[in-house]
């Protein structure tokens, strides 16, 4: 949860899934598939924001989404917008949705249009179009996440890390910006940092899921970077960790970081309302880079991710950061 136009008409979009030999079944004709079809309605605001709570419930992230520092009166909002973005999200990668994903995302922009006019069916949208009109959200970072989400089927390779922040400026910063619009936080310059956390966060997930990334011919590392350091992309899909390759993923984690650091302000600018869960979330981005770094950049031999005793150590540190403000009974079920 947009983006620059496919480099390709969708009809070529629509082969690349699996070509238009044969015979196709329709929209209609074919099964339902989870979280795309829903059941039928009439949703009511209150069920459709139910069933965006179960969403939450069904997908496993290494960050809180929605954890319970947020007030209750933003909480549904906040899982509203998570499942409009992370629905879309899994329709460009999850393999369930293989064959249907120019469809999905296809039916998602419309759903979106009809939302933004009062017409909102699918249960999804009709929380999230009741979230749109109470927190006074624009349409357009909406928007810009879809566009990213179909750059994923069509974009593998970005030249230049300007090329790749172009793709994270409507991948991962409109989330940032709607969270704060979401808490009613408008300022530019808070803005500015949002960005840059944002796309700091994205940077991570990309060095996290490098190995994943490759298995799927998607290579996040600008090409200008894989020349400067003498890496190919077949060195990068061979999953070793070569020490070209480390000393390259050591330059990209010590540029996340120094991203980490532009959007840390934020933090100290922020009410509790938001200030709490956003340290969680820095902390745990900068956390994975923790790890990264002691296993030497080997991001291939095992995933960097946020274990049991990571959790512990985040929370310690979340409580030393915030120690005159934190709830700990409340941080002790952040991960129960």
């Amino acid at each position: 949860m947009i983006r620059q136009i496919l480099r390709r008409g969708r009809g070529d979009a629509r082969a690349a899934e699996g070509g238009t030999d044969g015979p196709t079944l329709s929209a209609v004709d074919r099964p339902p598939v989870r979280w795309l079809d829903p059941p039928p309605g009439p949703w009511t605001v209150e069920r459709a924001y139910a069933y965006c709570e179960e969403f939450v419930r069904a997908h496993t992230e290494s960050y809180p989404v929605a954890s319970r520092f947020v007030p209750p009166e933003v909480r549904p909002h906040l899982v509203a917008l998570y499942a409009f973005a992370r629905s879309a999200d899994d329709f460009a990668d999850e393999p369930e949705y293989e064959g249907r994903r120019i469809e999905a995302l296809d039916r998602w922009e419309e759903a979106l249009r009809r939302c933004s006019h009062g017409e909102a069916d699918h249960p999804v949208f009709v929380a999230l179009a009741d979230t749109i009109e109470k927190r006074d959200l624009a349409i357009p970072p909406l928007e810009d996440m879809l566009t990213a989400f179909r750059m994923d089927l069509d974009v593998k390779r970005y030249a230049t890390i300007a090329a790749l922040r172009g793709y994270t400026a409507r991948s991962a910063e409109p989330v940032g910006r709607l969270l704060l619009a979401l808490f009613g936080y408008r300022d530019p310059e808070l803005v500015r940092y949002a960005d840059e956390m944002s796309t700091a966060l994205q940077l991570t997930n990309f060095w996290q899921d490098m190995a994943g990334d490759a298995a799927r011919d998607r290579i996040y590392i600008p090409a200008e970077d894989l020349h400067f350091f003498g890496v190919t992309e077949a060195d990068v899909k061979a999953l070793k960790p070569e020490k070209a390759l480390r000393d390259l993923i050591r330059f990209e984690v010590a540029r996340t970081r120094t991203l980490y650091e532009k959007g840390r302000p934020l933090l100290d600018k922020l009410h509790r309302d938001l200030r709490l869960e956003l340290t969680l979330i820095w902390l745990v981005g900068t956390t994975i880079l923790d790890k990264i770094e002691a296993a030497d950049y080997d991001v291939f031999t095992q995933r960097p991710a946020i274990r049991r005793r990571d959790q512990a150590v985040i929370m310690a540190r979340a409580a030393k950061e915030w120690a005159t403000h934190l709830d700990l009974k409340a941080l002790k079920a952040l991960w129960p």
